[in-house]
């Protein structure tokens, strides 16, 4: 399987002629989502979900299909009746010969006077997690990590012990449009130092075997 990074939180996923693109939200490049066979959203923040970019997907292709939260489905299911899924944590699906399974319920708390919303995590093929705003633990082996590593709901001893709970062999960073070039190699340096894991980051574009 190959994994490309995109900008921010977006990855794409791909096998056997088959791609698979998580949040392609605004912060992603606007071609994020082109050329997809299925489309993974884990919340309606517009840096994860782009109403408009999965709208030109799905109307590009006619076998496109959208697996997501009910927040997001409420807002796309009747402009393509039968292509929008609506997935909760436990749920298992198959995702254009992708195996799926979904984890987690909630946004982490950005502030206790902010209403928390729904966030659902995505374990693909049983070996790359995805947990979009949330640092959920999905209780089963996981190989790659996608590590939200700076967000407004988090700091970098909660990124590093996520890290050291999930125990994956590597953790690459998502969540990172709002980390500058500055930072980088401080939050680079404890995450590998600490986390127990080996520690990845990955330009926009670059692409790695998993």
């Amino acid at each position: 399987m190959k994994l490309t990074k995109k900008s921010h939180a977006c990855i794409r996923l791909e096998k056997a002629g088959r791609t698979l693109v998580i949040d392609p939200g605004v912060f992603s490049e606007p071609d994020a989502a082109a050329g997809a066979d299925a489309l993974l959203v884990t919340h309606e923040h517009p840096d994860h979900f782009s109403e408009e970019r999965l709208r030109v997907a799905l109307d590009a292709d006619p076998a496109v299909e959208v697996w997501t939260l009910r927040s997001v489905a409420g807002q796309l299911s009747a402009a393509f009746p039968g292509r929008v899924h609506t997935v909760g944590d436990g749920d298992a699906f198959t995702a254009a010969g992708f195996d799926v399974r979904v984890h987690g319920e909630l946004h982490a708390v950005i502030h206790p006077d902010l209403p928390r919303i729904t966030n659902v995590g995505f374990l693909v093929d049983g070996s790359v997690f995805h947990p979009g705003d949330a640092l959920t633990v999905p209780g089963e082996p996981v190989d790659t990590l996608m590590l939200p590593v700076m967000a407004p709901w988090n700091k970098v001893a909660e990124v590093i012990d996520y890290v050291r709970e999930i125990g994956p062999r590597q953790a690459i960073d998502i969540h990172d449009a709002l980390l500058t070039d500055l930072a980088r190699p401080v939050y680079d340096t404890h995450i590998q130092n600490l986390g127990g894991a080996g520690h990845r980051r990955l330009a926009s574009g670059e692409s790695t075997g998993i």
